[in-house]
């Protein structure tokens, strides 16, 4: 049986998409995490209402904003 924690070590480095409790979603690599579930991500994109708002080279997302966290294809 996998938990959660498996999960987010499995992801690692690889690309994700993080839903914000403002709606905003944030698409990119995973480069760490921490256990408060503070995230940095490298080749971010900011999605507001499906719609590409601005690309980032890197972010850092406080984890008290996040609602999922969520594997994607390759970019």
């Amino acid at each position: 049986m996998r938990t959660p924690s498996d999960f987010l070590r499995s992801i690692r480095g690889r690309p994700v998409s993080v839903r914000l409790s403002s709606g905003a979603e944030y698409r990119g690599v995973l480069a760490c995490l921490d256990g408060y579930m503070n995230l940095a991500l490298e080749q971010t994109e900011e999605y507001v209402a499906g719609q590409l708002k601005n690309k980032y080279g890197d972010a850092f997302i406080r984890g008290n904003n996040v609602t999922y966290i969520a594997a994607t294809k390759q970019q």
